[in-house]
């Protein structure tokens, strides 16, 4: 057995033993900057969510692969730019980042010219570190009935916590924020605080170094 699927294997199994809840946290596979051969014995193991951060990329790695393998599932961790969501929608499933009503407004407009409509999450500015995007927590109610009223199927929130010692804080908001808007996934957690994030029903998690080895 290859020592990535090893490596999943070992994290689904950890999962499941802090899970408190019934909805198991989906694993992302975050395979940006490796080559398809170090991801293709997860692929052949059966895995289906992978994540990756830039459009072209994904486009030059996945498109070959996503014809032959129907059950793949793509998302976009990373920001996302005007100019490339129409490639953005030719490859991936799940946008993880919306971040502005300039954004949403250009995806509205090329999902009906594609005829795709991926699941959508808003990112949260959680903390107050300027370098970060997201919709501010007052905002978020408006900025969701926006969304909706372009048609986009916005499935949860998500955010990047910043690295000032109160990430288990920052997580628990999150969850706060999600019920109140009645949403049923979360996406938050990387390879270093994943388990935190699943203790407050995170339900994607974004697990990298921990499955592929750090990068070169």
């Amino acid at each position: 057995m290859h020592n990535t699927v090893k490596n999943l294997i070992y994290i689904e199994e950890l999962i499941k033993s802090k899970a408190n809840h019934d909805k198991l946290a989906q694993i992302i596979a975050v395979s940006k900057t490796f080559p398809i051969e170090n991801i293709l014995p997860l692929i052949e193991h059966g895995h289906i969510h992978y994540g990756e951060n830039r459009v072209q990329e994904a486009l030059d790695k996945w498109s070959d692969i996503k014809l032959k393998v129907g059950s793949i599932k793509l998302h976009l961790i990373g920001k996302l730019q005007t100019n490339k969501v129409k490639f953005a929608l030719k490859i991936f499933d799940y946008i993880h980042s919306l971040d502005s009503e300039k954004l949403a407004t250009k995806i509205s407009e090329e999902q009906i010219k594609q005829e795709k409509k991926p699941k959508i999450f808003i990112q949260v500015k959680i903390g107050n570190e300027d370098q970060k995007s997201g919709i501010i927590k007052e905002r978020l109610g408006d900025f969701y009935n926006f969304c909706k009223n372009l048609n986009l199927d916005i499935i949860g929130t998500m955010c990047i916590p910043p690295n000032d010692g109160n990430t288990e804080q920052h997580f628990s908001e999150m969850n706060k924020i999600n019920k109140q808007l009645n949403f049923k996934d979360l996406s938050m957690g990387m390879s270093g605080d994943y388990l935190e994030a699943i203790r407050y029903n995170a339900t994607y998690v974004r697990v990298g170094s921990k499955i592929f080895g750090s990068r070169s």
